[in-house]
């Protein structure tokens, strides 16, 4: 089969490594132009374009999915599927309909459960015990489409969407090769998805990362995990910006109020939330380096009783 991948982050990385290494060429691939970054802003490729560049396999980076022009080089490449994991834009009808085996997407969650750009982060978030990786045929809803495999693998206690990433990505990558190959050899039935099952999870922004201290320890510790390492789980003591990318709960009472400093233990910062207690393990204050607490606290005198709060307190 003549395949064109579609792809843009480090997640994407996987499948497309993997899609070079089997039997079908990879005769196109698009991917989202370059951004700026930086203070500089200069522009960066994705770390898809780096590989196309690698691998010298022809490239399109479009402003527009329904860009004529671009529609006639995809046009071009005669693809028989288009596989996509994690392009960033969404497919209209017509690049849908053009390969005639589908377009088929790796989905990061367990589907129904989690459609949306965000399916791992909201699966850690929400303290699941698993997840996995679903490969669909796509179709013009957002992560509607029939399903055509699918894997769990376990989400570890002291997983964070940084560390759960690469495992799901390389899962991706070795279900995309499978699912193709069994397409090829007609021995995989589409399923259609229990949309009454179905749960969202949309894309994080950065104010979500910001710590509400009347939530449960547990739920806390979670979302620390899950927006570690983007888009971060922040608070302030007074101007100075926490961001806290490891933390754990302890079996503790406490009668001070939500987000005021229970303790100063010698690798931890212990603060009072809405039930029970969180300790602060790893921080990154602003300006500054993300390192233990037991560092930071060599170096900040804090207080028992000192308020943490949602916004800069003078």
């Amino acid at each position: 089969m003549r395949i064109v991948f579609m792809g843009t982050p480090d997640f994407a990385v996987p499948s497309l490594e993997a899609l070079l290494k089997s039997d079908d060429p990879v005769v196109g691939i698009v991917t989202q132009p370059d951004r700026p970054k930086g203070r500089g802003q200069r522009l960066f490729p994705s770390p898809v374009k780096i590989v196309a560049q690698r691998e010298g396999i022809p490239l399109l980076q479009p402003m527009k999915m329904k860009d004529p022009s671009f529609m006639t080089e995809l046009s071009a490449w005669k693809p028989d599927v288009i596989a996509v994991a994690a392009f960033g834009r969404i497919l209209p009808p017509s690049i849908l309909s053009l390969p005639p085996c589908g377009c088929i997407n790796v989905h990061g969650s367990l589907l129904p459960k989690y459609r949306g750009a965000g399916p791992l982060q909201w699966a850690l978030i929400n303290g699941e015990a698993e997840t996995g990786i679903t490969t669909m045929l796509m179709d013009e809803g957002m992560d509607t489409g029939a399903m055509l495999l699918q894997e769990a693998i376990t989400i570890g206690s002291e997983d964070t969407a940084g560390t759960l990433s690469p495992r799901l990505a390389d899962l991706g990558g070795r279900l995309l090769v499978e699912t193709l190959t069994r397409l090829k050899a007609g021995m995989l039935t589409p399923r259609p998805q229990d949309h009454d099952k179905a749960t969202l999870a949309p894309l994080l922004k950065k104010e979500d990362g910001i710590i509400n201290w009347t939530m449960p320890a547990t739920s806390i510790a979670n979302r620390i995990r899950g927006l570690t390492p983007w888009p971060g789980a922040y608070t302030f003591s007074k101007m100075n910006r926490w961001t806290i990318s490891r933390a754990s709960v302890l079996d503790e009472a406490t009668t001070l109020d939500p987000g005021q400093i229970t303790a100063l233990a010698k690798d931890a910062i212990h603060v009072a939330t809405g039930v029970g207690v969180l300790a602060i393990r790893e921080l990154q204050p602003a300006n500054g380096r993300r390192m233990p607490a037991a560092q930071y606290l060599a170096g900040h005198p804090l207080q028992i009783g000192m308020q943490l709060t949602q916004s800069e307190e003078l």
